[in-house]
């Protein structure tokens, strides 16, 4: 029986490299696709010489091509830190829909099963809470996180209209605050924006009052949501993250006591539009995909932790990191 075979988009990104790393540990053949705008070559590279994996520098937004049969698609190809869609917006819109549509095309041609990443983002700074998924959202869209908030909307909107109107076999997920290792140090977020301040003896960046809040999910508990749901038959989206929140504020103070720090913590000015409170509701995992995050938070920064300090010293400064505070989530 030949073994099934899965193009995973965002393929040497953070969350794409640890899918590519499950699906071939599944026995799948695993074809990973990435322009590498944010993506790295390095979270993929021990994966080269498998048998069962190949890798496509190819820009989703342009043209797809996949030669021979295909079981399944992982849409993961985005930038997903407010350093990078705020610095490539139009690059961010496209890939949410014309390379979304282009995926939908080529799963059809195919008749494979294709799983899109949508995001937490897609509720903008929510007036319910917890989210659920049949909460509409609460989106500016022509504030400086509408590029990617409502690229993934339309995302959303266009993967629903190919299962309605051809028939696609199509699954959503909306992915909340994730970690772990591989994350790029400076892209903004607000866990290596920690844990990166703390590496290079600065203060730690805290902005607005701290009260708004985040729910942190370790990535293998991601990934395992991820395989479950596209191996459901639940079309319709579902939220996976872990419902445990916390402050912003609380959490800098995690970070202080995990790096040992001597630094303080400072306050600067909210950004724009950004979330005030953040927690999934996981209701439909729990019952669907009998899915729930298993890994602490304690565990999970301790691992994610070592893996940053295990870097190269020039990581810590890389891009000029001074500059995007202004970004940090």
């Amino acid at each position: 029986m030949s073994k099934k075979r899965i193009l995973i988009t965002g393929g040497a990104g953070f969350l794409g490299s640890h899918l590519c790393d499950r699906y071939v540990k599944e026995g799948y053949h695993v074809i990973a696709m990435d322009n590498l705008i944010t993506g790295d070559l390095k979270n993929i590279e021990h994966l080269f010489k498998h048998p069962d994996f190949e890798f496509s520098h190819s820009d989703v937004s342009k043209f797809v091509y996949v030669p021979g049969k295909l079981d399944y698609i992982l849409h993961f190809a985005s930038p997903a830190s407010p350093i990078d869609y705020l610095k490539i917006p139009i690059q961010t819109l496209k890939v949410g829909s014309l390379g979304t549509h282009n995926l939908l095309g080529l799963a059809l041609a195919k008749k494979a099963r294709i799983l899109v990443a949508s995001t937490s983002e897609v509720y903008g700074d929510p007036l319910v809470h917890p989210q659920v998924e049949e909460y509409y959202g609460n989106v500016d869209p022509v504030g400086p996180r509408g590029v990617y908030d409502e690229a993934k909307r339309f995302q959303e909107a266009m993967t629903m209209a190919y299962h309605t109107f051809h028939g696609l076999e199509t699954r959503i997920i909306r992915i909340f605050n994730t970690y772990g290792p591989r994350m790029r140090l400076n892209d903004g977020r607000v866990l290596p924006a920690f844990i990166g301040q703390a590496l290079r003896g600065e203060d730690l960046t805290v902005f607005g009052d701290g009260s708004q809040t985040r729910s942190f999910c370790y990535v293998d508990d991601l990934v395992e949501g991820i395989y479950r749901l596209l191996l459901s038959d639940y079309h319709l989206p579902v939220n996976i993250g872990n419902p445990d929140e916390i402050t912003i504020l609380q959490f800098a103070e995690e970070i202080v006591k995990l790096t040992g720090t001597t630094q303080k913590i400072i306050r600067k000015s909210l950004p724009v539009n950004d979330p005030k409170q953040r927690r999934p509701d996981i209701t439909k995992a729990k019952s669907l995909l009998k899915w729930e995050p298993k890994v602490n938070r304690a565990e999970g920064l301790k691992i994610t932790y070592d893996y940053f300090k295990s870097l190269p010293k020039e990581v810590l400064f890389d891009r000029d990191h001074k500059n995007f505070e202004q970004y940090i989530r």
